[in-house]
């Protein structure tokens, strides 16, 4: 369990350092809710987005890409997790995006992350 949250913690460290660089502000990381968590919130300073972001990281390839674990329910979470951060920051204006970060390591280092954007929900 250890090893699996070290993992996750590095490949949020990348994603936050990819986005940074990207032109993106960082507005916070593990937000909670009674719904779950949301890796990390940014703003995309190109597009004046708020874009709430999942992180999933892996080191191999044994379960099929990082997004392959990511099904409707999680989608739907994560939606509703923005849903309450929007009215409890009172954000109702807001362009929002919501997007996957793919991340694979191998010797527990990063060797490629894949910024997926704009996934839809229904």
């Amino acid at each position: 369990m250890y090893i699996r949250h070290e993992i996750g913690r590095l490949g949020e460290r990348a994603c936050v350092e990819y986005l940074e660089q990207e032109n993106n502000k960082i507005v916070t990381k593990n937000y909670r809710t009674r719904l779950g968590e949301i890796d990390i919130i940014t703003r995309d300073l190109k597009s004046n987005e708020l874009v709430f972001i999942e992180v999933k990281t892996r080191t191999n390839s044994e379960f099929g890409d990082p997004i392959d674990s990511i099904d409707k329910k999680k989608i739907l979470n994560i939606y509703k997790s923005a849903q309450l951060y929007i009215l409890k920051n009172k954000l109702e204006n807001e362009n929002i995006r919501l997007d996957i970060m793919e991340v694979f390591m191998y010797n527990m280092k990063v060797y490629r992350i894949n910024h997926i954007k704009n996934i839809y929900w229904d």
